[in-house]
């Protein structure tokens, strides 16, 4: 059996910081009220004129040198956001463009913070099957140009960054390492609580003043409803992958989850009796990045050289729609 596993990790992240402190003088709140409800200390924008496409470009580069490899050797693309760099076409093709490459196909997932997960169970599905031999898959988010920096939108605002991540999946050698499992849902029953109405495509025509002064165009959330789900999915969906390789809690090396509030994975974490150390978060310096932030975080673990050949790594995401999932690796 073919089995695919990643062969280089990526990620790059815009120069500008920008702290709770940063933010208190634009709207009405405070490190303490941010750091309480979030865990987040600062967060990384992108300069005006930088597209979701040029951090993913980046985070691209630098996953090909990682993998000794260059663009040509890419067969296929997928990139996951919800922070495109236009309505359409997809932000796959300009990342293409970017890199120089043509002919090859191109995938935009829009699974918001689980994007991921979904985009990684796609590559692992075409490289099992032999369709393709080497896939990048990135995350990459401009969260700060559609936030709405007033009190009113304070809540959302305090949450995300900018940054991407990127991954170079391919046929693994050794059967044993790998793309172990990965497993995906959803509940559309949820899907008003977090999202933005502006593209809606029912309103004719769908984009008007009185919308834009009604600040529609900023995404809106149930914060107390996400929190809720989450901390329920999440240990849910990790002990589905567990069962799914026999496995135990304990034999897992380290935890990877999407980085959406600090309070939800410090719960998590706890629910499932697994030490914070081994529970890894980066939210406190990055914010939520969305479809990026589970690459950010592995590249980070090999950055720091914690992570060796045949370490077992579960990644767990949940966002908005709800969806959620995990993908158990052998690294």
């Amino acid at each position: 059996m073919i089995r695919a596993r990643i062969l280089g990790v990526g990620r790059y992240l815009p120069e500008r910081r920008v702290t709770n402190f940063d933010l208190a003088k634009v709207f009405e709140t405070s490190d303490e009220w941010i750091q309480q409800r979030t865990g987040i200390v600062e967060r990384r924008y992108a300069d005006e004129g930088v597209y979701c496409s040029d951090l993913a470009l980046e985070a691209s580069r630098e996953a090909l040198k990682n993998a000794g490899m260059k663009a040509e050797d890419i067969d296929f693309i997928i990139l996951a956001t919800l922070s495109p760099d236009h309505h359409f076409p997809g932000t796959g093709v300009y990342l293409q463009r970017k890199l120089g490459i043509t002919d090859i196909g191109c995938m935009d997932i829009r699974n918001q913070c689980t994007g991921f997960l979904y985009s990684l169970a796609v590559a692992d599905a075409f490289i099992r099957i032999g369709m393709y031999k080497r896939i990048l898959v990135v995350g990459a988010e401009v969260h700060s140009s559609a936030l709405n920096y007033t009190k009113e939108g304070r809540d959302v605002a305090v949450l995300f960054g900018d940054g991407a991540g990127a991954v170079i999946v391919g046929p693994s050698e050794d059967p044993s390492r790998g793309i172990l499992s990965t497993h995906l849902h959803a509940d559309g029953k949820y899907a008003d609580i977090l999202r933005l109405e502006i593209w809606d495509i029912s309103k004719k025509p769908y984009i008007t003043h009185k919308m834009l002064d009604e600040g529609r165009q900023y995404p809106k959330m149930v914060g107390r409803e996400v929190f809720r789900v989450a901390v329920t999915k999440i240990p849910e969906v990790i002990q589905e992958a567990l069962q799914a390789n026999n496995l135990k809690i304990e034999d897992i090396d380290f935890f990877l989850p999407h980085q959406a509030n600090l309070r939800i994975n410090q719960y998590a974490a706890q629910q499932l009796g697994v030490p914070q150390e081994k529970f890894r978060n980066n939210i406190q310096r990055y914010g939520n990045t969305t479809a990026a932030s589970l690459p950010l975080l592995l590249s980070e673990l090999l950055e720091e050289g914690a992570l060796r050949e045949g370490n077992l790594i579960l990644m767990v995401a949940f966002g908005s729609g709800f969806t959620w999932g995990a993908s158990v690796i052998r690294w």
